[in-house]
């Protein structure tokens, strides 16, 4: 049977990759867009860094070498999806830029988003386990913008600064982005109020499966 024109059998797949230190907001943000994309008709899945480990990438560390592993293999099922129609949203930390730009190379339809909040914000207000501070203490080693570098994107389609934005306003910007590249033809909000978790990130969760804003 021939499928309409602007069916879901045409849809163009894109990756759509957040970077940023933990605690910035990747996760946050990608399950908004996820709901909006959702909206639109599109194919749509998340790979988030967290869930991934302990699934695809169970065992491995967080060693220089295990993080590049644990990067590429996201970016491998991310060309996957992309080159079968599905708007994929990534949001693992991913803080070396070779591993970024490799995935870059290989998807194509690649939008880099960086998430940008300082380790003085994060330490002090969106550090609910004290990792930061234990981190900045000496107390954990090898931590990603502590004692472990992050490569800042020198070259990303957006920058998010969530230092200033609400989650809101990230979403509307990125949605902008997305129709200024003509992944999307419209950037109008579309989802409003809270969100049922999509069940691919590790955002905190009510009893009535919604999303729980943190402050």
């Amino acid at each position: 049977m021939t499928q309409p024109a602007g069916s879901l059998a045409d849809q163009k797949g894109f990756t759509v990759w957040f970077t940023g230190l933990s605690g910035s907001g990747k996760s946050t943000i990608a399950e908004m867009l996820y709901h909006e994309l959702q909206a639109r008709g599109l194919r749509t899945e998340i790979l988030d860094g967290d869930v991934v480990r302990q699934n695809l990438s169970k065992g491995l560390g967080f060693s220089k070498e295990d993080r590049d592993t644990n990067i590429l293999r996201i970016g491998f099922v991310a060309n996957l999806l992309t080159r079968n129609g599905v708007a994929t949203i990534c949001c693992p930390i991913s803080p070396y830029k070779a591993t970024r730009d490799a995935n870059r190379e290989l998807i194509g339809e690649f939008v880099e988003v960086y998430v940008h909040a300082t380790i003085e914000e994060l330490a002090q207000n969106r550090d609910p386990k004290g990792l930061y501070k234990k981190a900045i203490a000496g107390e954990i080693k090898g931590f990603t913008g502590v004692d472990d570098p992050y490569e800042v994107p020198e070259n990303p389609e957006l920058v998010l600064d969530t230092m200033v934005e609400t989650p809101e306003e990230s979403l509307q910007n990125t949605l902008n982005r997305l129709q200024e590249l003509g992944y999307i033809e419209d950037s109008t909000v579309m989802v409003e109020g809270d969100r049922l978790h999509s069940g691919m990130t590790d955002l905190r969760v009510r009893d009535t499966g919604h999303v729980i804003r943190e402050s």
